[in-house]
């Protein structure tokens, strides 16, 4: 199998080089591509990339609307973290411990959702499959290592617009009033739950974190239930690590693929409400090791 990776000078796709790696993933050839050459870092192109089997885009929407069809054309596979290609209905959105069944066999461009959302769906799964899901309210805490490569150069250097504040605006205001990054939140997560009609309803915020998302969830169940069910729910879900006790915070997380969930209670009397606390490293199980799992999962099934 030959891999490329396009994007391979920014933040994820650095960390998809790294994750294919750790994985030992099995690549006889694996390609790096970017914007402009550099430092063995090869200029992307359509026939730049035809000796790839398999690519994986984790750079600007555009670069994946011009790269990707000629790829898939000729039989390749995409794994795309752009969100060129997220809500397409012939496409699914793989969260590989959620929702591996809706690969099928002719499906051969799988997008990544937004971090946030995959981190999101990996707490509320569990729920929906106990006691099932009518509302969901999320506040996220979102990492500067979301708004690129550049933004988190500045963080680590202790500059940027991100020092000590936080800014409630990820993206730009659409008309509703919810910005680019709240729809995504909305939609993804219907997606990738199979919950079309879902209420959820996101305000979401940069803060200065390096790279683990936080997220403050506030939800109603469609039956009543008691709050060990769902903390049982949550430790035998894969990828999912439960604090019964204490806190977790995103330093803790960094650099790791589990997503946490701690402060699992009741919102007040009624037991169809819950509160929880969910924090997951944005660069890893929010795009590059997610993206990796979907290869992995189809590696599993055999030739295409």
């Amino acid at each position: 199998m030959n891999i490329a990776v396009v994007g391979a000078t920014g933040a994820v796709g650095e960390t998809i080089v790294q994750v294919l790696r750790e994985r030992k993933i099995p690549a006889e050839r694996l390609g790096l591509f970017a914007s402009h050459a550099r430092n063995g870092v090869l200029e992307t192109s359509s026939e730049a990339l035809e000796p790839f089997d398999t690519v994986f885009f984790a750079g600007s929407d555009e670069a994946s609307s011009q790269f990707v069809p000629p790829i898939l054309e000729r039989g390749g596979v995409v794994i795309d973290n752009s969100s060129t290609y997220r809500m397409r209905a012939d496409v699914p959105l793989v969260v590989p411990e959620i929702n591996a069944a809706s690969i099928l066999p002719d499906h051969r461009l799988f997008p990544v959702g937004n971090c946030t959302a995959i981190i999101l769906c990996m707490a509320l799964a569990p729920v929906r499959d106990t006691v099932g899901l009518k509302l969901v309210n999320v506040a996220t805490y979102q990492a500067v290592s979301g708004a690129g490569r550049g933004p988190l150069e500045e963080f680590d250097a202790g500059k940027g617009a991100f020092i000590r504040n936080v800014v409630p605006l990820i993206g730009e205001f659409g008309d509703d009033g919810y910005s680019g990054e709240e729809t995504k939140v909305r939609d993804e997560t219907r997606k990738i739950l199979d919950l079309p009609s879902l209420p959820l309803y996101a305000t979401t915020v940069r803060v200065p974190v390096r790279t683990a998302h936080s997220e403050a969830v506030f939800f109603e169940t469609e039956c009543e239930a008691p709050v060990e069910a769902l903390a049982q729910a949550l430790e035998r879900a894969p990828g999912v690590v439960l604090h019964r006790e204490g806190v977790v915070t995103p330093r803790e997380v960094e650099g790791t693929d589990d997503v946490h969930v701690a402060r699992l209670r009741y919102a007040g009397d009624d037991k169809r409400h819950f509160q929880m606390w969910v924090v997951g490293d944005q660069l890893r199980k929010g795009a590059a090791t997610n993206a990796v799992q979907i290869l992995e999962l189809l590696i599993a099934r055999g030739p295409r």
